[in-house]
């Protein structure tokens, strides 16, 4: 139960210590809170108003958005308040709820950005059948059956984590609470805690990577056995490589960060890496997959013509 803790609230220490960086800080951070909300807003509400849209392949950007969205509001709003602020606590229910939605949000997108490679197989090297296998009620299925795994595995997360016993400091070594820097200050054995995180956690993370990595394997390999003309060989390649640089900037900080054992050098390098997968990719979201896309652009077009 919550009451096994003498810790009522806990202090993040954030990401620097120099004073002096904060109102930057500040400023950098906002500037791309603003930016995330703004991009995957607008796919967002383009996915959903323009029927032209309603596909596969968009049902999973719009959902990707979306996740994108939520997954910086659980670190960003408190991270920026505390820069302007010398008192940077959170209560122990407020963190337990941090570490729950950021755990439920990440591993949901690394399982999206799995069947989005799928998608995106299904579609080039099966593009007779497409319709068929990826049809609406398939599409549903997936979308509903990862939010509800990323739910769970975030939920055994917060639920063993509240039940440690936090007797020591209360300073948390991190921007946001998370499930290893609130282990470095458990007290009791927080074996099964750290299992859960090595094995339930990576292979969440390293299963989505793999078949990532297997659906992109199969594209290229297609592309060049069948693709003659170099002009869209080149074209499919480099939306691709885009792809594959988005799926690299959020799997390898995360593998990077879960996998490895903890130590007292790791924490100062999991503060930094952790800005890479839940700050600066979900910015970089909307500009790779959809922003670039042109089906995307006209549907901007027809939406801002709608609204002159």
């Amino acid at each position: 139960m919550l009451n096994q803790t003498s810790v009522t609230e806990f202090l993040l220490l954030g990401v620097t210590d120099i004073q002096e960086l904060w109102p930057l800080l500040f400023v950098v951070f906002l500037a791309i809170y603003f930016v995330n909300v703004a991009g995957n807003g607008t796919i967002l509400m383009i996915v959903i108003s323009d029927p032209r849209l309603h596909s596969p392949m968009y049902f999973f950007l719009g959902n990707l958005s979306c996740l994108d969205i939520c997954y910086s509001t659980v670190t960003l709003p408190k991270m920026l308040g505390n820069f302007l602020s010398t008192h940077k606590a959170i209560s122990f229910l407020g963190c337990i709820s941090q570490l729950h939605f950021f755990h439920f949000l990440g591993s949901t997108e690394s399982m999206l950005l799995a069947v989005m490679a799928f998608d995106r197989f299904v579609a080039i090297c099966k593009p007779l059948h497409y319709t068929v296998i990826m049809n609406h009620q398939l599409c549903t299925q997936m979308a509903i059956t990862i939010w509800i795994i990323g739910f769970f595995h975030a939920l055994l997360h917060s639920v063993m984590t509240s039940h440690l016993n936090f007797c020591g400091s209360n300073h948390v070594h991190h921007f946001f609470c998370d499930v290893k820097p609130l282990l470095a200050l458990a007290c009791g054995k927080i074996e099964f805690n750290q299992w859960l995180l090595n094995t339930v956690t990576g292979m969440i993370a390293m299963g989505s990577f793999f078949l990532t990595l297997l659906s992109y394997f199969y594209i290229i390999t297609h592309l060049f056995c069948k693709t003659h003309s170099c002009s869209t060989l080149h074209k499919a390649l480099s939306t691709c490589a885009s792809h594959f640089m988005v799926v690299i900037l959020f799997f390898a900080p995360v593998v990077f960060t879960y996998i490895r054992p903890a130590s007292g050098s790791s924490m100062d390098q999991d503060r930094i890496i952790a800005i890479m997968y839940s700050v600066v990719t979900p910015v970089l979201n909307p500009l790779i997959y959809s922003l670039r896309n042109k089906d995307v652009k006209r549907a901007l077009s027809r939406m801002i013509r709608r609204r002159l």
